[in-house]
Parts: C-alpha cells; sequence; structure tokens
C-alpha cells in the first residue's frame, strides 16, 4: 500500500525539465488517490502514450498516494515548475482561483454528462483563463464523481441527522459552508491524513465518491453510507504553464490531446464502476441507505446566495446558461 504520508521531500526542489543524453523530457505526474484508483490507472496510459508518441522524446512518471505532497503541495509544485503535472479535484483549485468553486457547489449538476458539457464549453474555457493566469494549465477535464456521506454513526436520511456529526471536508471554503448550513461541524483536512483520522475517532464521518471511499478502504473505519450525492467532483490534469512555456509546440499539443482522451477514459472508468464499487461496499458490511434529497437542496440554499458575489456575475451567467 502506498505510504499515506508525504515522502521523498527531495524531489519537490527537482529541475522541472531534465534532459538525458537523448533530449528526452523527464515529467512528474503527481496525485494523491491509490494505484488502484481509475485516476492512476489513466494516469499511466497517458504516460505511456505520451512517450510512444512523442517517439521518447516525453517521459512521464506517475507518483501517486501523496508522493510528492498533499494536492495543495502538488499545486503550489505546479505554479512554480517544480512539479510539472498534478492531477487534482476541482476543490483543490478554489485556493488559487476562488471561482473554481462553481464546479463543485452543493447540488450545481442533475447529471454527470451536465457538468461534462458545461466543463468542456464556455464555462470551463473562462475557468481555465482564469486558472491559467495563475500559472497552471488545464489539460483535461477528468473526474471524481457524485460525492456521498459516510459515518459511523447512524444512517442519514434528513439535514438533521447530520447535526453534531465532525465531518471532514477537502480544505475547501465551500465544502466547508455546505457542511455548516447542513447541521454538521466540518473541519479540513488534507486526504493522506483522513484515513487515520477516521481510525482514531477524531472525525465521525467524511464524504467522497465511491470510487475512493473503496479504493481508499474507508469501509473499515466508517459503517454508514448515505447516497446524498450532494456534490459532483469534477478533476483536472493540471500543467505547469511555466514548464510547457518550454516544450515545442508538438509536444505542447500532444499533452494537451492525450489529457483530453485520457480524461474521457477515466471518466467512463467512473461510470462503469459505481455499480460495482457500491456492491463491494454492502460486501464489506457497509450499510447503504438512500436520501431525502429535495431537503438537502432545499438546506444548501443559503449557499448559493453567500457565494454568489464571490463567482461574479460572468462566472454566474455561464453557468446559468449552461444548466437551463
Amino acid at each position: 500500500m502506498i505510504a499515506r504520508r508525504p515522502l521523498l521531500a527531495g524531489l519537490l526542489a527537482a529541475p522541472a525539465i531534465t534532459r538525458g543524453a537523448a533530449a528526452q523530457t523527464r515529467l512528474r505526474l503527481a496525485h494523491v488517490l491509490q494505484p488502484t484508483h481509475s485516476w492512476h490507472l489513466a494516469a499511466e496510459g497517458f504516460a505511456r502514450e505520451a512517450t510512444e508518441r512523442s517517439g521518447g522524446r516525453l517521459a512521464v512518471q506517475v507518483f501517486p498516494g501523496a508522493q510528492l505532497g498533499q494536492n495543495r503541495q502538488a499545486l503550489e509544485g505546479v505554479q512554480t515548475g517544480t512539479i510539472e503535472l498534478a492531477l487534482v479535484g476541482s476543490s483543490d483549485l478554489n485556493t488559487f482561483e476562488p471561482r473554481f468553486g462553481i464546479i463543485e457547489m452543493p447540488y450545481a449538476w442533475l447529471s454527470r454528462e451536465q457538468a461534462f458539457a458545461a466543463l468542456e464549453g464556455p464555462l470551463g474555457q473562462a475557468l481555465g483563463r482564469l486558472v491559467e493566469a495563475r500559472g497552471m494549465v488545464d489539460l483535461g477535464l477528468w473526474e471524481n464523481g457524485f460525492r456521498h456521506v459516510t459515518n459511523r454513526r447512524q444512517p442519514i436520511v434528513q439535514p438533521a441527522d447530520l447535526r453534531g456529526l465532525k465531518i471532514r471536508t477537502p480544505p475547501d471554503r465551500v465544502r466547508v459552508d455546505t457542511f455548516k448550513a447542513l447541521g454538521a461541524e466540518p473541519a479540513p483536512l488534507a486526504f493522506g491524513e483522513l484515513y487515520a483520522a477516521l481510525q482514531q475517532g477524531l472525525f465521525d464521518a467524511q464524504e467522497n465518491p465511491l470510487s475512493i471511499i473503496f479504493t481508499s478502504s474507508f469501509f473499515e473505519v466508517q459503517r454508514f453510507m448515505s447516497m446524498t450525492g450532494h456534490v459532483w467532483g469534477g478533476a483536472h490534469l493540471m500543467g505547469s504553464k511555466r514548464v510547457l512555456d518550454r516544450l515545442p509546440a508538438a509536444d505542447r499539443a500532444l499533452l494537451g490531446e492525450l489529457g483530453r482522451k485520457w480524461g474521457v477514459a477515466q471518466r467512463r472508468m467512473i461510470e462503469e464502476s459505481d455499480a460495482d464499487f457500491l456492491a463491494k461496499l454492502r460486501e464489506k458490511g457497509m450499510q447503504v441507505n438512500e436520501v431525502d434529497k429535495p431537503a438537502f437542496q432545499r438546506a444548501v440554499q443559503p449557499v448559493w446566495q453567500q457565494y454568489e458575489a464571490t463567482f461574479g456575475p460572468e462566472v454566474m451567467a455561464l453557468y446559468r446558461r449552461a444548466v437551463a
């Protein structure tokens, strides 16, 4: 199993591009999930094809399990060029560009397909320009999927059932405020520290997609899973603008093409695996229940009112047009 804490800290200080005798460009791709997750499987496919299609000019090495640091560290490395590529969830970008928060607002999307269309259309293009101004290039839309709440105490059916539950969230203000509105006691924590925190009882609950709940073995430390579907989680293959600007145009174009291609492949993996993961979680002893979604949707309306000014009129108009 991959270590849950960052290691090989010295790698963070490595040069952005190193070239061997055959002028090979080595690029590191960082993410925090386990090697069994679809992120990693698709990232390995991306890496192999980048080498093959470039005739060996590009050599991408994938570092799973937060080996190059947690998401924030990886993205800071992408900004400065000390890490070339990072695969992260949409919420991880909110700290760097708050308007990215529109993607993972509670109950923002009726379906995965609606989110794909919006984020591969004008809304996604506008968000891409915003994050590129902060030194990062969005090379492709990947996916986390719909997120659900697990906990060790009881089934969650109504928002009131969350009252008093200590729930871990990503380091994202929107998610913290969402669970405050729902009556829980949220606190942010880096993903790599989550399993141990649940095991030690520091948190009662957490929220993640089915694929992460299973591949991270949260069924070992959580008993109940409630199908809240409160957030659809996007993911993004981010490249360092500083690094990409130094590559030949053909290599930059290839990385963008493959980022999109393997993003589509990874999204297909999520779609095909969700039912299987749900069955496996039941087999592992998790008690699964549906929730009163209209009640949850009503409870989070104040969060939308709170953040409309943060997203601004342009992003809100693009979002409303996308879901109309």
